[in-house]
This record gives structure tokens, sequence and C-alpha cells, in this order.
């Protein structure tokens, strides 16, 4: 079930995305040692390289996601969350579809990311698989973690 999603570029001064990202940090750190989470702060997904974007349906947020460039040709996934009054409607794949064609428009060839690996992370994985993401090892500064699962995906 999809619902009409609009997204926004997003500056992450509004208190509604600076809560889903102060409750994706939280979930990251229930369910993974804080030396295994990798998910970005507010100040991390201002960076340079990075854009985020929000979800909105109405005047709610449902949902967020970043795109990080590596170099030219590689993107990274980040901050990929679902509201949780929406989880289960969609909102993820349409994120998730939204920053595969942000990366197409912006030339890049594949996309990567780190998600956990407990049974938390059970719906992200099957989310990124069913999209045509496969299992790698670490990319670009990451190392082995039995907390972390590392894709790609060529576009």
């Amino acid at each position: 079930m999809s619902l009409p999603l609009r997204f926004h570029l997003d500056d992450l001064s509004g208190e509604p995305t600076r809560a889903l990202i102060a409750r994706h940090l939280s979930g990251m750190h229930a369910n993974s040692p804080s030396e295994s989470v990798h998910a970005f702060d507010i100040d991390k997904l201002r960076q340079p390289g990075v854009t985020f974007w929000s979800a909105w349906y109405g005047e709610e947020i449902a949902g967020c996601g970043a795109l990080k460039h590596l170099d030219a040709w590689r993107g990274e996934l980040k901050s990929m969350r679902v509201a949780d009054t929406f989880l289960g409607r969609g909102v993820g794949r349409e994120m998730l579809e939204h920053l595969i064609a942000e990366a197409r428009k912006r030339g890049m060839r594949s996309l990567w990311l780190e998600t956990g690996s407990s049974a938390a992370f059970i719906p992200a994985l099957r989310l990124y698989e069913s999209a045509g993401f496969v299992r790698c090892g670490p990319f670009d500064g990451y190392t082995d973690d039995p907390f972390s699962v590392f894709m790609t995906r060529e576009l």
C-alpha cells in the first residue's frame, strides 16, 4: 500500500525532522552496540556531500533518507527511517525508490549501504534485497563487524 508522499530537500531545522532523526538514532543504539552504530546525527547529515530528504503525508512526517556521495560514481544510503505510525505502509520503499532515482540523476553508477544485522533490521534487509541490493564486504572505511551488513547495487 503506497501513500501519496511529498519529498522535500530538508535542512534538518524543523522539529518533526529532528524528532525523527532522534528516534532513528535511539533505535540504532537500542539494537546495536555504540561502536557498531554508523547512523548520522544532524551535524553529519548537514556535511558537504550529503543530501537529506524528508517524506510527508499531509502535514505529518512519514520518513526520511539521505544520499552521501562517496565519489563521482558511487553513493551511500544513510539515515533511512520510517516514522513509527507509518510502518508497513510502503513509505520505506517509496523513500528507497526516491533515493535511487536521485542517485541516477546525479550520474551515480552504484549505491552502497550499511545496516544492522540483528532481528530488528530484518524488515530493512528484506526491503533492500527486494530492490536488488546484494550483500558485500565493508566499503569506504567500514570494517568487518558482526553487527553490520553491507550491501550494494548497480544502477
